[in-house]
């Protein structure tokens, strides 16, 4: 007799956690399908998802951005100045 797998909801809290090994592809195959079905009905834990996997892209895209001249000490100025 074959047993029917019920696929088990998955909370935001938890999609959350695991975002970082769902986009490297490190989950097991259930883990990934209840993230992928939360992910369909979410669209706060999907852009989430976009926003993360954008990042991700970026810092893994082998380009080099030039930033116009003055920009460091522009935002290291920035930063300094900030006393909140």
């Amino acid at each position: 007799m074959l047993k029917s797998r019920r696929l088990v909801a998955i909370d935001c809290r938890q999609v959350w956690q695991a975002m970082v090994d769902y986009l490297e592809g490190d989950l097991t195959p259930e883990m990934r399908t209840r993230i992928d079905s939360h992910l369909k009905d979410c669209r706060h834990c999907k852009a989430i998802y976009d926003g993360s996997r954008n990042v991700v892209l970026l810092l893994a895209d082998e380009k080099v951005f030039q930033l116009p001249v003055g920009f460091s000490q522009r935002l290291y100025n920035r930063l300094s100045s900030d006393t909140r």
